[in-house]
């Protein structure tokens, strides 16, 4: 095959994306109980004289709050207790005429916030019960480029930057 192949499989329990720029005020309340957040992939890929981008990605509780204004305040709260936020590849790769780059990530929460508002009080609360796993299973040979896999598992995850 002429070109590139690129997949992914995604699984995701609750999400939540704020843009204001106003004064606000937001509040994020997200819960997830027993159920499985599975994101599985089985690909086989041959021949391709280009790159391959394999990714599969679940995530149980996800929020991203973006604000500017003056004033604004974020009170955040997420718990995770699914089953098993999982991510899994399984991937047989060969005879690829580029770079191959495999990758596998599951999160239980993940939170993050960004304003350049002067007062910017932010609340939050992670609580993780599942069970996580990010997993790659691969064969890959006769590669002409890089070959690069990723596998990441992570029970809470805040990012929160103020300038």
């Amino acid at each position: 095959m002429t070109g590139n192949v690129s997949n992914a499989s995604s699984a995701v329990g609750n999400n939540l994306e704020v843009v204001t720029l106003d004064n606000t005020h937001v509040t994020n309340d997200q819960y997830v109980s027993g159920v499985s957040i599975s994101a599985d992939q089985t690909a086989n890929v041959n021949a391709v004289s280009g790159t391959v981008n394999l990714q599969s990605q679940a995530i149980c509780n996800a929020a991203d709050v973006s604000t500017d204004p003056h004033v604004a305040a974020v009170n955040s709260n997420q718990v995770c207790n699914a089953n098993d936020p999982s991510s899994y590849l399984n991937a047989n790769v060969s005879n690829i005429g580029n770079d191959v780059t495999l990758g596998a990530t599951s999160v239980g929460n993940s939170f993050s916030e960004d304003t350049n508002a002067a007062t910017m009080p932010v609340q939050n609360q992670q609580t993780n019960n599942s069970n996580i796993a990010a997993t790659v299973n691969s064969t890959v040979y006769n590669v002409n480029g890089n070959v690069s896999v990723n596998s990441s598992a992570i029970g809470n995850n805040a990012q929160i930057i103020h300038y």
